[in-house]
């Protein structure tokens, strides 16, 4: 055992109690890890060799991580801090190995009526994921279903821990999809797929997943949110200003036509050759060295 685990083990069972959270232990100990933010439905730190990495995680555990109110401001308040940060160039997000969701808080929606939801164009704010410029990547453990599987979604990749399950089961409580389900799962896995699983509500396994194209890889539980941070790392380690611009231009890919999407594909690229980053990173390939990129 090295002596940093050994310190580890002596620190949390002689000092803090049992159920100390772990971030404090980590700070505690000068793991490389940084608590951002004061938030009651989530918890978030960054992450990563050089703090980098944006690492929201969701935490309602006795609500299995119901997307409530609460929670999903949290969360957009979170997202937009690590907007914010220069440092951080991807995020991370997950929930616990049970569930990264298990979907919208029913008990917070089951009294409201159409005037209220149409009125108000509820669940609307739930888009702020969508609109986060820097990569995100979602660490799915255990149940992703109905506004946990379509939260999963609106994240740029999607890893899953080797028990996850997906479903979007809202018919079984006579609504459909309202945060994108409908939409996106179309996208990924084709309309008979997508259709089978939104009319009757059944599940997709993490292998199902990976085969269909809803999830990129598949780790066992215990690795997913490490394997996650790791590539996360690798990306921030990149121009940030290319990462964005290459984000959009993948995202466009979904709006427009093949020949549109191609012309928006070129500009983009012909923009990045008035970045210093360009420059850079082609010069360091030419002189054999990595580059120094400075996000501009």
């Amino acid at each position: 055992m090295s002596s940093l685990n050994f310190a580890r083990n002596v620190f949390a069972k002689l000092i803090l109690p049992v159920k100390c959270n772990l971030r404090l232990l980590d700070k505690a100990i000068g793991s490389r890890c940084m608590s951002i933010g004061n938030y009651e439905y989530i918890i978030a730190e960054k992450k990563g060799e050089k703090n980098n990495v944006g690492l929201i995680k969701l935490n309602r555990p006795r609500a299995l991580n119901a997307l409530c109110d609460g929670l999903m401001k949290d969360l957009k308040n979170a997202l937009d801090a690590f907007e914010a940060d220069k440092d951080v160039g991807c995020i991370v997000l997950t929930g616990s190995e049970k569930a990264f969701a298990a979907g919208a808080d029913i008990k917070e929606m089951s009294q409201k009526e159409f005037s209220e939801v149409y009125g108000g164009n509820f669940l609307s704010h739930w888009n702020s994921l969508t609109q986060c410029k820097k990569p995100v990547i979602a660490a799915v453990n255990g149940y992703a279903l109905g506004g946990g599987c379509e939260l999963a979604m609106m994240c740029d990749i999607i890893y899953a821990g080797d028990k996850a399950q997906f479903g979007q089961p809202e018919i079984t409580l006579g609504t459909i999809p309202g945060a994108g389900g409908t939409q996106r799962l179309c996208k990924a896995v084709g309309k008979s797929r997508a259709m089978e699983m939104i009319l009757t509500g059944d599940r997709m396994s993490a292998q199902e997943a990976q085969t269909s194209g809803l999830v990129s890889k598949v780790f066992p539980v215990n690795q997913l949110v490490d394997e996650a941070i790791k590539s996360a790392e690798k990306i921030s380690g990149f121009s940030k200003l290319t990462i964005a611009m290459c984000k959009e231009a993948v995202n466009t890919a979904y709006e427009l036509s093949l020949q549109e999407g191609l012309h928006f594909e070129k500009r983009i690229f012909h923009a990045t050759f008035a970045t210093k980053d360009r420059k850079e990173g082609m010069t360091a390939f030419l002189e054999k060295r990595q580059p120094n990129f400075t996000d501009s």
